[in-house]
């Protein structure tokens, strides 16, 4: 008969719950079927060795019984959402139903180097050499080509055995969110080190003692020191206005705001500061409209956004339309369009990336900083909000928002106040 220590029986059911990484669901699955089986198996090792010296606390299990065919084994299995395997001698014996779902329904007494084709887990699952500790592959295009995955393989029972218990986490979220903020890290490095090269450029020049008596010379690089300067103030500026958006992204606004009055308040301004281009905004605002839930300062930098974008792409002296009506669904629809060159339909789902632009050299020239549509997509989202952009080549780009309607109750108050 075969000896295993209470410690060594108790860790190999542990192992199911350390080893998924707090994936275990938690609730109804530690108190139904975690905490019963893992205390009767206490209370079964205990006493089992009640005779035995306390130094070595063992239980005894006959030959026959098969730990791939353990009910308990299969409902602690069971309870847990993420892909988990068990694998003895190189072939996967049991396999929940999360497993299922992504290997196949065939992968059932398959050698495990075909079910998971990789290299590095290969080698590790058809290891016969004695296992003491768990350890992690990191698996790439199991599933989808983008996904990744951290298999972690346990032992289970005995130093030596050949079983393992394979557990698959699905990390593809985590790696989109790393390489985001990998790739922000380094475009905003890019984008404020440009200027501050110019103006670092600028200066030595000015510094010799020639040129820095020639008046034109000096007062040109001083020019166009100030405006890489005053670039660099606007990406911050919009570097830090994106960061506040998505702190505050899972607080939904709760002022009630009337859009009508702040489009049209927004529009005036506009016109006033913005020459021959301001004059050539067209506003139309359907009567009557209810006021909308959301937040002020966001919602005029929205508005700001997307009808200097409007100013700076479309035709000179072309018209760019800001309208507002009522939208389906309880919700009012602001559209700004504008007539110009369009986008096109490849560069469409990347628009409200950071700092992605379909032409960089004209983007820049005109003092865009590649996040205006970014902080857009987050101050709609922040609105519970829809946002939709569509566009043609040769004919404009029309931007949608929807923005959610202020409750009654809450427009009552506004009014009492």
């Amino acid at each position: 008969m075969n000896r295993l220590s209470l410690a060594q029986i108790t860790w190999s059911l542990a192992v199911l719950l350390v080893a998924t990484g707090g994936a275990l669901a938690m609730g109804a699955a530690i108190h139904h079927i975690v905490l019963p089986i893992l205390a009767g198996v206490v209370i079964l090792a205990i006493a089992a060795n009640a005779d035995m010296p306390a130094t070595e606390p063992t239980i005894m299990l006959e030959e026959s019984v098969d730990i791939a065919d353990d009910p308990a084994l299969t409902a602690m299995m069971e309870g847990i959402d993420d892909p988990l395997m068990l694998i003895e001698k190189g072939r996967i014996v049991r396999a929940n139903r999360a497993a299922l779902r992504l290997l196949g329904a065939h992968v059932l007494n398959e050698d495990a180097r075909i079910a998971i084709r990789h290299p590095a887990a290969a080698e590790r699952l058809s290891s016969t050499a004695p296992m003491a500790e768990p350890v992690s592959i990191e698996l790439v295009g199991l599933g989808t080509r983008e996904q990744r995955w951290q298999m972690r393989i346990a032992p289970v029972g005995e130093v030596g055995a050949m079983r393992r218990m394979v557990h698959l986490s699905d990390r593809s979220g985590a790696y989109a969110a790393e390489k985001m903020r990998v790739d922000f890290v380094a475009n905003a490095s890019h984008e404020l080190r440009t200027p501050l090269a110019g103006i670092l450029g600028f200066i030595e020049t000015l510094t010799d003692p020639e040129l820095g008596r020639d008046e034109e010379t000096r007062l040109r690089f001083l020019k166009i020191m100030d405006g890489e300067a005053r670039r660099m103030q606007r990406l911050v500026d919009d570097l830090m206005s994106l960061s506040r958006i998505e702190a505050e992204k899972y607080r939904a606004p709760d002022s009630v705001i009337d859009l009508s009055e702040l489009v049209a308040e927004v529009v005036s301004v506009f016109r006033s500061s913005h020459g021959d281009r301001g004059r050539d905004v067209v506003m139309e605002i359907a009567p009557s409209l209810p006021p909308v839930q959301g937040d002020r300062a966001q919602l005029s930098q929205l508005l700001h956004n997307l009808i200097g974008n409007s100013a700076k792409y479309g035709r000179p002296g072309s018209p760019i339309q800001v309208r507002v009506e009522d939208g389906p669904g309880g919700m009012t629809r602001l559209m700004v369009a504008d007539e110009g060159e369009g986008i096109g339909p490849d560069h469409l789902p990347r628009l409200t990336e950071r700092f992605y632009r379909v032409d960089s050299g004209r983007s820049r020239a005109m003092g865009g900083t590649g996040l205006g549509l970014a902080i857009v997509k987050h101050i709609v989202e922040r609105h519970r909000g829809r946002l939709d952009i569509t566009s043609m080549l040769g004919k404009g780009t029309t931007i949608t928002v929807l923005l959610p309607r202020a409750s009654a109750a809450a427009s009552t108050e506004k009014a009492d106040a």
